[in-house]
């Protein structure tokens, strides 16, 4: 049987193969407007909106999904010829694989192309939530100050011409100027990136742009958007060609832009919505009145694992996070590094086994189906490490606690910037909007062996802390000697001194 086009015609062809929409897409209101619709949204969010279309008919929730930059045209074409819809791919742990077409992404625009129609949608009756994964860096703040960079190009742009917006604050601020103007309540503005406090920076980086441009909107704003914070989990790695493949051979599906995911899911919202809301607490979702420790606890332990694992994993030549799980020195030094340097910092979490937790993630990671490459988990690892890995051994360097082996992932972040090659020779894909800075900074390290430290966006006054220079010191003069990172871990399991 050849593969059949995945779109809105030919869905019912699908029925008896995968799980396909139940509910009619033609007769929902979008009251979603979602910037940024990468595979983690479309493998989380949106997943939970499908959920809830399908059980409880709450036609009110479909998402309008945008992209604000020409990069995102690609996304735009598939979309389009697929009506919005894709598939998603969930690769259990025993080899058990779900597939299932997603419909609760009903209309996307392109907002190079169609600027006014992106603010008139969002300022629709029907949009009560505008939300976003857009990236740590999307949110525009100086990493050192914390403050709004007035400098972006874009934004002196959408400062001088309001009308014609290029940034997602430079829309929100022209859609809440229009609802304001027509007397309609404001939309939620919900953001779903992993940054600490997220609905806080957001609500912060808004208000500082609308001051600039319309004191009044502002005072609106600050009174009447509800920004909440946020704490969202699934594991989305890259799809690759295989998944493509997967669908076209075993469903006859052909779709261009699936997505995989593992089973696990996770969404914490703090529930503070200015204009309604889906009830998303009868999939599971907690609405809690503070989000700051499951967030805390999941970007300490979670993301910074990622790291801890995948750093030392690219420099070995370890090719996905489950082949790292499966070499015991690295398990052991992942789990080594959540037990005695980020559980102490944690305290006790409503709900929570910390420990369950823990052993929940070495499964996930350990998941042999998912795939998830080291140099996606490295990727902008300069925007990364200051929120997941560094603000743990901070605490820890205050509480005299252990610092062992986040130094470590240091030191050897430093190598892999300075050398940007694996043990055995072979180039390292390094992806880094730093990359250059991170490389001239680690390549003085042998004639200076603190020298990769002096960036202070990054790594702030840790230079300045004497315990952590002794100890980052004796490590990074021992990866730069030996150059076999294995080894050196297995050495700091074994609590041999360096």
């Amino acid at each position: 049987m050849e593969s059949v086009k995945l779109n809105a015609q030919n869905l019912s062809d699908f029925a008896d193969r995968v799980a396909i929409p139940k509910y009619d897409r033609q007769q929902l209101k979008k009251g979603i407007v979602h910037i940024g619709v990468g595979g983690f949204h479309r493998s989380h969010q949106a997943y939970y909106i499908h959920q809830l279309l399908e059980k409880y008919s709450a036609t009110d929730w479909a998402i309008c999904g945008v992209g604000l930059r020409e990069a995102d045209r690609n996304m735009a074409n598939v979309l389009k010829t697929q009506d919005c819809l894709y598939t998603l791919v969930t690769q259990h742990p025993d080899g058990k694989v779900e597939s299932e077409v997603i419909g609760s992404i009903t209309a996307y625009l392109l907002a190079v192309d169609e600027p006014q129609l992106v603010i008139d949608t969002m300022a629709h009756p029907d949009t009560k939530i505008v939300s976003l994964t857009i990236t740590e860096g999307g949110y525009n703040f100086n990493p050192i100050t914390g403050e709004f960079n007035f400098k972006n190009p874009d934004i002196q742009h959408d400062l001088a011409y309001s009308d014609e917006p290029k940034t997602v604050y430079g829309y929100m601020i022209a859609a809440l100027r229009k609802r304001h103007a027509n007397g309609l309540p404001p939309f939620t503005i919900l953001s779903c990136d992993n940054i600490q406090h997220n609905g806080d920076m957001l609500r912060m980086m808004l208000l500082a742009f609308a001051k600039k441009q319309d004191i009044k909107l502002a005072d609106w704003i600050a009174s009447e958007v509800g920004f909440p914070n946020t704490m969202v989990d699934r594991i989305t790695p890259v799809t690759t060609p295989e998944v493509t493949s997967y669908l076209k051979n075993t469903y006859q599906i052909t779709d261009e832009w699936c997505v995989v995911c593992e089973p696990f899911i996770q969404w914490v919202v703090e529930d503070n919505f200015s204009n309604g809301r889906p009830p998303l607490e009868k999939l599971g979702v907690q609405f809690v009145p503070d989000v700051t420790p499951y967030e805390k606890m999941k970007i300490r332990l979670l993301n910074a694992s990622h790291s801890v694992l995948g750093i030392p994993g690219a420099m070995h030549g370890h090719p996905t996070i489950d082949v790292c799980m499966e070499d015991s020195v690295f398990a052991k030094f992942m789990r080594q590094f959540m037990d005695m340097e980020v559980t102490p910092i944690l305290g006790k979490i409503e709900g929570i086994d910390i420990e369950k937790y823990k052993e929940c993630l070495e499964k996930r990671f350990a998941n042999p189906n998912i795939k998830d490459s080291v140099s996606r988990i490295c990727a902008e690892s300069a925007a990364k490490l200051p929120k997941f890995l560094i603000p743990t051994l901070k605490e820890n360097l205050e509480n005299d606690g252990s610092i062992k082996y986040g130094t470590f992932i240091l030191a050897a972040w430093c190598y892999y910037s300075d050398k940007g090659i694996k043990e055995n020779g072979e180039p390292l894909e390094i992806i880094d909007a730093q990359k250059e800075e991170l490389h001239q900074a680690a390549k003085k390290t042998e004639n200076d062996w603190a020298a990769f430290l002096s960036q202070p966006e990054i790594f702030e006054n840790l230079n300045k802390n004497e315990r952590f220079i002794k100890e980052y010191t004796s490590i990074v003069q021992a990866i730069y000697k030996e150059n076999n990172i294995r080894q050196l871990m297995s050495e700091l399991l074994k609590m041999e001194k360096f």
